[in-house]
C-alpha cells in the first residue's frame, strides 16, 4: 500500500515552499526588470513581475528533496534515475522559458529546448513503454519508437500548458486540478496492486499540484506576478512526465477496473481544457492557412470573455470543466457502476461545450467577426471587465504581441 500520508506531506511542503518563495521571487524579478512592460499592445499599465516561474521551480526542488528524505518514499528514489530525470529536464525546460520570457525565442529554438528536455527524460528512464487500446490490447513500443514519443508528448503538454495561460490563474488552476486527480488515479492504482510502488508519476503530480496551490493566491485575478513561460512549461514538462509513467505503464490487467478508458488517455481527460484548445488553435489556424505560431483571439477563454463573462468567472467555468472531465477518469476508478454511463456523459460534455462556444450556433448563424472583441489575452492578461469583475486594478495583464502558440514569451498574444 502506498504512504498516502506521506504524499499529502509532500504536497503541503510543495504548496508552502511555493507560497513563500513567490514573494521574494517577485521582489526579485522586479530589481532585476524580468518584468512584463505596458506598452502599445500591451494591456496592462504597470510593469508586473515575472518570477512565479522561479518560486514553482524552487518549490519543486524542496518539494522532491524532501521527498528524497522520507523513508516511506525511499522505494521511490532507491536504485531509480527517474526522479533526477524528472529534475533536469525541468531544470532544462525552466531555463528555456526563461529566456524565452526575456528574449523572445524563435519557435524552431523553443521546440529545440523541450526536444532537449524530453531527451533528458528518455535518456533517463522517464517515459512510457506502451499503449493499451479499447478493443486492440496492448500495443507494446519499440525502443526506435519510444524517444519520438516521448518527445511529442513532451512538446504536446508544454505547449498546451502554455496556450492556456491566458488569464490570471487559469494554467495554474488547471494544472492543480489535473495533478490532483492524476495523483489519486495514480495512488489508487498503487493500491489496487496495479502499479509499482517505485513509480514516480504519483509524486511528480502531486508536486505539480502543490506548488500550483502555494502560487494561485499571488496569481489569481487580479494578478500580483505572472508565472511566464518558464512556469507554463515547467508545469507543461512535469505533467508529460507524470503521465508517460503512469498511463504508458499500467499493466493489461488493469481493463477489469476501466472497461472503456485505457490508461494512456487519462491525460486527455483531465487535460482536456489545454489539449482541446491546443487542438481547436491547429485546427482553425491551418485552415486559415496562417501557421500555428500566428496569434488570434479565439482560444477558449477569449470566447467565454466575448460571451460576456468576467475575467474571474471565464477563469472558474473552465477550472469547473477541468474537474468536471477529472471526475470522468476517478468516478470509475472508485465506482465501477458508472463506467456504463461514461459515455453518455463524455457526449454530452462535448455537445454541451460545442454549443456554448459556437457562435453560429449561439447567435442563431450571425457572424463571430460582428461580435466586439476583448483584448488579448496574454500570460495573466487582462480582458475587459464583464458582470461579475470589478475595476479594473492597473497592475494586473499580460503582454499581448506579435507571436503565438509554440513561440510564446513576454509581448506575445496566446
Amino acid at each position: 500500500m502506498p504512504p498516502l500520508g506521506w504524499y499529502g506531506v509532500i504536497l503541503v511542503v510543495a504548496a508552502l515552499s511555493t507560497f513563500v518563495l513567490t514573494m521574494p521571487a517577485r521582489r526579485v524579478s522586479l530589481r532585476l526588470g524580468y518584468v512584463a512592460l505596458p506598452g502599445d499592445r500591451k494591456v496592462h499599465s504597470h510593469a508586473t513581475p515575472y518570477g512565479g516561474g522561479a518560486s514553482m521551480f524552487l518549490g519543486f526542488l524542496v518539494a522532491i528533496s524532501v521527498a528524497a528524505l522520507v523513508p516511506s518514499l525511499h522505494v521511490v528514489f532507491a536504485g531509480n534515475s527517474e526522479p533526477l530525470g524528472v529534475v533536469l529536464a525541468a531544470g532544462a525546460i525552466f531555463i528555456v522559458g526563461v529566456i524565452d520570457d526575456v528574449r523572445e525565442m524563435s519557435a524552431p529554438a523553443k521546440i529545440a529546448g523541450q526536444v532537449l528536455a524530453a531527451s533528458i527524460l528518455y535518456f533517463l528512464g522517464v517515459t512510457m513503454y506502451q499503449f493499451k487500446i479499447p478493443l486492440a490490447g496492448v500495443i507494446v513500443l519499440t525502443p526506435g519508437v519510444i524517444p519520438l514519443i516521448t518527445a511529442a508528448w513532451v512538446i504536446a503538454l508544454t505547449n498546451a500548458i502554455n496556450l492556456i495561460d491566458g488569464l490570471d490563474g487559469l494554467a495554474a488552476g488547471v494544472v492543480a486540478i489535473a495533478g490532483g486527480a492524476l495523483a489519486i488515479y495514480g495512488l489508487r492504482l498503487m493500491d489496487m496492486g496495479l502499479l509499482p510502488l517505485d513509480n514516480v508519476g504519483p509524486l511528480v503530480a502531486v508536486i505539480a499540484c502543490g506548488v500550483c496551490v502555494g502560487f494561485l493566491p499571488f496569481n489569481f485575478h487580479p494578478a500580483k506576478i505572472f508565472m511566464g513561460d518558464a512556469g507554463a512549461l515547467l508545469l507543461g514538462l512535469l505533467m508529460s512526465a507524470s503521465t508517460m509513467v503512469i498511463g504508458g505503464r499500467t499493466p493489461p490487467t488493469s481493463g477489469s477496473t476501466y472497461f472503456f478508458f485505457a490508461p494512456v488517455f487519462i491525460p486527455f481527460f483531465i487535460l482536456g481544457v489545454p489539449l482541446i484548445d491546443m487542438a481547436f488553435a491547429f485546427i482553425r489556424r491551418t485552415a486559415r492557412g496562417t501557421g500555428f505560431h500566428t496569434p488570434d483571439k479565439d482560444h477558449i477563454h477569449h470566447r467565454l470573455l466575448r460571451l460576456g463573462h468576467g475575467h474571474r468567472r471565464s477563469v472558474l467555468i473552465l477550472w469547473a470543466w477541468t474537474a468536471l472531465l477529472s471526475g470522468f477518469v476517478l468516478f470509475p476508478l472508485f465506482f465501477s457502476q458508472v463506467n456504463a454511463f461514461i459515455p453518455f456523459g463524455v457526449l454530452a460534455l462535448g455537445i454541451a461545450l460545442y454549443t456554448l462556444l459556437h457562435p453560429q450556433l449561439r447567435r442563431g448563424g450571425a457572424d463571430e467577426d460582428d461580435e466586439p472583441e476583448a483584448p488579448a489575452a496574454g500570460d495573466g492578461a487582462l480582458a475587459a471587465p464583464g458582470p461579475s469583475d470589478g475595476p479594473v486594478p492597473g497592475t494586473t495583464g499580460n503582454p499581448a504581441g506579435p507571436a503565438d502558440g509554440f513561440a510564446v514569451g513576454p509581448g506575445k498574444v496566446r
